[in-house]
């Protein structure tokens, strides 16, 4: 082979190498309430690469099992939209009774499990039916959404109850309720199932609750100095998958806190943008994504270096963060 010809060789190699990372690269999903619209954002080059519109006040997004349909709560066109990827179109909108807020998609990848705010239900939703498959009555105000990683509980939290609420699946029923702090917000499990995290807006606390017993386990408070203890807000938790943090988005305290998973001490607190509202891994969980509202951006955190590096600009409001491998 000719010398010429080996270097150009080498050269659509490098080529090639260097659009398949640009393929493989995880796309971060984020809702902006007050836009109506997603922003879609590059993970290796940290841009944002697509702005889709979809309904009115999107807040919690979630995906399929595959990765290819994405789930949108539009809370002020009382519908949960489906969005294909692939084609880049909303296909449909699923019943989802009154002002969807979040939802927690089974591992069944067919059962869809969402709190209504206004109504005091969570909905049970078949995604492939298209149809309603039962209703819960819960506390006031419900919020938050988890499926356990075995998909036997469905979490929820009722802000003004101050309540977790135990859902049976197999039954669509409510059998047991966990009293926590003020106006709880957000719930998380462990990647083993083993606990719950959920966070108390307004408490100022998280509260680990053990699965079995439903009986809380744990319960923390933040402290930053310089920052009331009122604007200690805490909204989304993020768990890594080897069990080492946790991470708690604090609201107007404009921080993420960062806590050993094991021994519950804080690590750290990041200083981020405006209300910080939730949180998603991307990239293997080597970045951690927060949306934060007032500010209208997102932070981009090195999750080995517990630093910010990078701040991108979104639409106005940010809220939910659902990462497509």
């Amino acid at each position: 082979m000719q010398p010429r010809q080996t270097a150009r060789n080498a050269l659509l190699a490098l080529v090639g190498c260097c659009f398949a990372h640009s393929a493989s690269a995880d796309l971060a999903w984020v809702s902006n309430e007050k836009d109506n619209t997603l922003s879609v954002i590059d993970t290796d080059s940290l841009t944002v690469v697509k702005t889709v519109e979809v309904g009115m006040r999107p807040r919690g997004i979630t995906f399929s099992g595959d990765y290819r349909y994405l789930y949108i709560c539009a809370s002020d066109s009382d519908a949960v939209q489906v969005y294909d990827t692939e084609t880049g179109t909303l296909l449909h909108n699923l019943p989802s009774g009154e002002d969807p807020e979040q939802f927690a998609l089974h591992p069944n990848d067919r059962t869809l499990y969402i709190a209504n705010e206004d109504s005091a239900v969570v909905t049970v939703v078949d995604t492939q039916e298209r149809s309603v498959v039962g209703q819960v009555d819960v506390g006031v105000e419900p919020e938050g959404m988890a499926v356990s990683p075995d998909g036997k509980w469905a979490v929820n939290t009722s802000e003004t109850t101050n309540m977790v609420h135990w859902i049976d699946t197999s039954t669509n029923e409510l059998v047991d309720n966990t009293l926590i702090g003020q106006r709880p917000r957000h719930v998380e499990f462990s990647r083993d199932g083993s606990t719950l995290w959920a966070s108390a807006e307004i408490g100022g606390t998280v509260h680990v609750i053990d699965v079995d017993s439903r009986k809380e386990h744990k319960q923390l408070s933040f402290k930053i100095p310089g920052i009331h203890r009122d604007r200690l807000q805490p909204v989304g938790v993020k768990l890594t998958g080897d069990g080492k943090y946790a991470f708690v988005a604090l609201g107007p305290a404009n921080h993420v806190a960062v806590i050993d998973a094991n021994s519950y001490e804080i690590l750290d607190y990041l200083l981020v943008g405006r209300r910080v509202w939730h949180l998603a891994f991307a990239n293997d969980e080597q970045l951690l994504l927060t949306s934060n509202g007032v500010s209208g951006d997102v932070s981009v955190i090195d999750v080995d270096e517990l630093e910010v590096i990078k701040t991108l600009r979104v639409g106005r409001y940010p809220w939910g963060i659902a990462v497509q491998p």
